[in-house]
Parts: structure tokens; C-alpha cells; sequence
């Protein structure tokens, strides 16, 4: 009794299966895309609004700091600072931070104060800091008012 050899099992099986598979179906092909666009619709306004989420916990993070540093200035030095640069040329900071929403550290709007905080100061320096973006955040507030 002869048994067939091994190559003749491989090549039997070999040609059954190259008769009927000879890659994907167009019909295969339309459903793969079909379904990655439909995840991409979906993904994309959940990205997007997280970026916004970040620059916003950015933005946030600038102005805590940006006042924090003037209540210092203010504290030790007996008047306000005439400027943001000032902070900066004190070394209170390094530079000074880019606004997120409008990608410039130019932009900051400065709030003057109403009165000097003190006697011998003979000008009004900045009492306030707010975004330059004209922009409405997440919660439907404009960064300028943050």
C-alpha cells in the first residue's frame, strides 16, 4: 500500500486553497473604509475639543501665574510694575508665557490699576492680566474676561 507523499498532501491542499481566495473583495474593501470613517467621525470632535480643553488649562495656569507674580512684584517692591516686561527684567520670570488661544506672548491685555497701591508711586501700574484671544472657551465664557 502506497501512501502518498508528504509534497503531494502539501500541493493538493496548496491548489485547493488558491482556487477560490485570490485577495480581498471590492465589497470587502468598501466595508473596511466605510467602518474607519465612521470611527474617524466619531474621534474627531472628541480630539478636537480636548485640545481645546488643554489650552485652556494653559491659559488658566498662565494668568494664575501672571497674577501670582504681580501680587509678589507689588509686595516687594512697593509699587506694581509698569509693564509685563518688567516682571521679566526683575527676574521674577524667565519670559514671558505665550497666551495659548493666540500663539503670541505680545497679546496680554494688561488692566491698569484705579488708584497707586501706595503714596510714592507716581503712576498707575498693572492691577490685572487677561487673555488677548477673542475667543468664547467650553464654558461659554470669553477668554479676555478669564
Amino acid at each position: 500500500m502506497d501512501s502518498p507523499s508528504l509534497h503531494h498532501l502539501t500541493y493538493q491542499h496548496d491548489a485547493e486553497w488558491g482556487k477560490g481566495a485570490g485577495g480581498f473583495s471590492l465589497l470587502e474593501m468598501m466595508m473596511v473604509v466605510t467602518l474607519i470613517l465612521i470611527v474617524v467621525s466619531i474621534a474627531q470632535p472628541i480630539y478636537r475639543s480636548a485640545v481645546v480643553r488643554a489650552r485652556e488649562a494653559v491659559l488658566a495656569d498662565d494668568l494664575y501665574t501672571l497674577r501670582y507674580l504681580l501680587d509678589r512684584f507689588t509686595a516687594d517692591n512697593g509699587r506694581s510694575p509698569r509693564h509685563l516686561e518688567e516682571l521679566v527684567e526683575k527676574r521674577y520670570l524667565g519670559r514671558l508665557p505665550t497666551d495659548p488661544f493666540t500663539g503670541s506672548n505680545e497679546t496680554w491685555q494688561e488692566v491698569q490699576e484705579k488708584a497707586p497701591p501706595s503714596p510714592t508711586q507716581a503712576y498707575l501700574g498693572i492691577a490685572d492680566v487677561h487673555s488677548g484671544s477673542n475667543g468664547i472657551s467650553l464654558g461659554g465664557t470669553p477668554y479676555g474676561s478669564w
